[in-house]
């Protein structure tokens, strides 16, 4: 994260502790005008509202507009990460145990690098998933689980339950 996000990031935990909610990620995209993006993801115990959003980033641009971490011009983008969020470290797999998670690995593990199922434990920078069982195009059994080195993941995702 650069030394702006990390400014950024300061000021957006200020303002979502203020309102009951955390700050789940901050992006800064783009180089110079209007195609630069600052992006600030919230999160709240029960979810958050079209409301949340708008009041954090009410707020965020006031703080913005006077302590001017970000030079030049960009647009400022609030929202939720999504039922489909990122995992982004070892304390986002641990919080979301029981859940259903889609892994891409760097190397392969027991032969592929794109794995789906339930999260049933993230400890010692290993990750357990129990896999579904095998269907068409699968190559896993029923109940079977597999570790996965946590430093070894390139891409984690939530995959939403309805």
């Amino acid at each position: 994260m650069s030394s702006v996000e990390e400014q950024v990031r300061e000021i957006a935990d200020r303002v979502a502790a203020s309102q009951g909610l955390e700050v789940w990620d901050v992006e800064l995209r783009g180089t110079a005008g209007k195609s630069r993006l600052l992006r600030i993801y919230i999160d709240g115990p029960e979810g958050v509202t079209l409301e949340n959003c708008e009041n954090v980033s009410r707020e965020m641009s006031t703080i913005l507009d006077i302590e001017d971490p970000v030079k030049g011009a960009y647009t400022l983008e609030v929202s939720s990460p999504g039922l489909d969020r990122k995992l982004r470290n070892a304390a986002d797999y641990e919080r979301f145990i029981g859940n259903l998670v889609k892994l891409q690995t760097l190397e392969p593990v027991s032969g592929t690098r794109n794995f789906e199922g339930r999260l049933q434990e993230a400890k010692d920078g290993r990750l357990t998933l129990e896999l579904p069982p095998k269907g068409k195009g699968k190559k896993q059994q029923p109940g079977e689980t597999i570790e996965i080195d946590v430093r070894n993941v390139a891409k984690g995702n939530l995959v939403p339950e309805f």
